[in-house]
């Protein structure tokens, strides 16, 4: 038996390399795929929404961090308002993602041990996890509220900007989320093919 890498095959009688071509080729496919392909017009056009304005803070939060390590190692000089404004704009970019993960289906879930449960409870189960989740985000929204109105008029430090901002992410994107998770919901109570 020769262990020369060239002439192992795999189970479909491919070498090494021909699957790991089909592997790359599966997984770029795959990433560079449309999310929200098949989805109705509306839905589509929220997630687009969200995704720009997590792009965008994305794209800020990058920026000025560029901005920032190039000052500092060219010129010796240091914006202090950078940190503060990447701090800030953090729950934005997390909530944003969270909501598109939450609208397509790509939350994490333990599939292992959602496998093991008899079939005819494993709806039943799913629902009760996203109930739970709604439950959650709305306890979350709640006391993001109690938190913006009590402090949120509150200026930071270096930008003289209000810190409900920032808390206001985990407001928005609070009820945003168990909305989303709501919809989730009523759209697996009706399905019947399960």
């Amino acid at each position: 038996m020769s262990t020369d890498p060239v002439s192992r095959t795999g189970p479909d009688g491919a070498g090494p390399d021909l699957l790991s071509e089909q592997i790359a080729a599966a997984t770029r496919r795959q990433e560079l795929a449309d999310p929200d392909q098949g989805l109705p017009v509306l839905d589509r056009a929220v997630n687009k929404f969200v995704e720009i304005i997590g792009g965008a803070v994305l794209c800020t939060i990058v920026g000025t961090i560029f901005v920032n390590a190039v000052s500092r190692y060219a010129f010796n000089y240091s914006f202090n308002w950078v940190e503060e404004l990447v701090i800030y704009l953090t729950p934005w970019l997390a909530m944003t993602g969270l909501f598109l993960a939450i609208r397509r289906g790509s939350m994490i879930r333990i599939e292992y041990f959602y496998q093991k449960f008899a079939p005819e409870i494993r709806r039943p189960i799913a629902l009760l996890g996203n109930i739970v989740s709604v439950g959650i985000l709305l306890f979350l929204g709640a006391i993001s509220f109690n938190y913006v109105t009590l402090f949120g008029g509150d200026l930071t430090v270096h930008m003289r900007f209000f810190k409900g901002f920032s808390t206001g992410a985990l407001m928005v994107g609070g009820f945003g989320c168990a909305l989303a998770f709501l919809v989730v919901l009523v759209r697996e109570a009706r399905r019947e093919d399960r």
